[in-house]
């Protein structure tokens, strides 16, 4: 068991410093390519490809970095301390 629990420890902390460690800039998105992402995020999850493919110049890659970066957790907490300050 105690081995299991080093190797659980061991991969939530990379888990994190990957996280932790990416450097993204800000996609910025027209209100359109907002509420299109929005709707097909609905419809088919997170097929970044299938998303992409209904915007012209928009790659998968782009498509989930603003995705992670309006919608996920660690993203949220840096826009709520930033905005603190």
């Amino acid at each position: 068991m105690d081995k299991r629990r080093r190797r659980q420890s061991k991969a939530k902390a990379s888990c994190s410093e990957e996280v932790s460690s990416i450097e993204w800039e800000a996609v910025k998105m027209s209100e359109e390519e907002e509420d299109l992402i929005s709707r097909m995020y609905k419809l088919v999850g997170d097929r970044w490809e299938l998303i992409a493919g209904r915007i012209p110049g928009r790659t998968p890659e782009e498509i989930e970095r603003y995705w992670l970066m309006k919608h996920g957790v660690v993203f949220a907490n840096r826009r709520r301390d930033f905005v603190r300050k």
